[in-house]
């Protein structure tokens, strides 16, 4: 029996790297259209489906240049999950001012056209708000490079990536830089004491056993990490259970070098364990 296509939606801000996301799917061996209005789509993947087509793996870039309105897309990815074809909406974000530094060094008008190029930004962004909430997969860019951005890309869509278990993003974080722009579900652990303060572990990080043990032998942080298990135990399934792809958790302390990032790398190792997720483990601000 013929496999049906399987359709990836690029889309999202411009100057988050859907060029870069474009190429490296070209790469996995998915046939890739740029700028395809959204009614065009179910045509698309409808040539694909046919028996002397040669393509399986389809990929399309859909955004404001096309004049894209959400309720046109929504009602096609409707239409294809009614007809059983597997679908991924694939977002890429960054924040507002990694965009205007992006179009400024690229001197590249943004394509949507406003007085300036931060309404330009506002205004698509408010665009695609929708889009975005409804997405699959939503990838921030801001802090990284094209290198990162591929490697994401490709453990995302390699070849069988679509069958691959709920797969977990837990992410450590300063609130002082910034919540990051994409997450599920954010954890304060400012409430414990801040090895920071401690002279001998100001230097070190999260990861040093040192940091490690000071932060998660603490009575209080056994308590939240012990109520913290039987949420996850308790979310996990469910989110499996809806059909969700991918989960992004973050981990808060103040700076994002202590605190976080030693819990960060504990819940990372309590979900690791279960045999029905793929986890991994990224602190943003570590080196800051």
């Amino acid at each position: 029996m013929r496999e049906r296509p399987h359709l990836v939606v690029i889309t999202g801000m411009a100057g988050a790297g859907r060029s870069q996301a474009s190429k490296a799917l070209e790469d996995l061996g998915f046939y890739v259209i740029d700028n395809l209005p959204a009614d065009l789509i179910v045509e698309v993947v409808g040539r694909a489906d046919l028996p002397e087509s040669a393509h399986t793996r389809l990929a399309v870039v859909v955004d404001t240049r096309g004049g894209l309105e959400f309720d046109d897309l929504d009602l096609v990815m409707r239409t294809l999950a009614a007809d059983g074809v597997p679908t991924t909406t694939l977002f890429l974000d960054a924040d507002d001012d990694v965009l205007i530094k992006r179009f400024e060094e690229s001197r590249r008008p943004h394509p949507v056209p406003a007085a300036t190029l931060a309404e330009s930004i506002a205004d698509e962004r408010k665009a695609l708000e929708d889009l975005h909430g409804r997405a699959d997969l939503v990838i921030d860019t801001s802090d990284l490079n094209v290198h990162e951005l591929r490697e994401l890309i490709v453990g995302s869509f390699s070849a069988g990536a679509e069958d691959r278990p709920l797969r977990v993003s837990v992410t450590s974080f300063g609130f002082k830089h910034g919540v990051p722009r994409v997450v599920d579900l954010v954890f304060d652990v400012r409430f414990l004491p801040n090895p920071y303060w401690v002279e001998e572990m100001r230097p070190l990080t999260g990861l040093d056993e040192q940091v490690r043990r000071h932060v998660l032998d603490h009575e209080d942080a056994k308590a939240f990490l012990e109520r913290l298990d039987d949420l996850l135990d308790f979310l996990m399934p469910r989110y499996q259970r809806e059909g969700k792809s991918y989960l992004t958790i973050g981990i808060g302390c103040t700076g994002g070098r202590h605190r976080s990032v030693a819990i960060a790398e504990r819940v990372a190792a309590f979900l690791g364990a279960q045999e029905d997720l793929e986890v991994a483990v990224r602190h943003r601000d570590v080196d800051r």
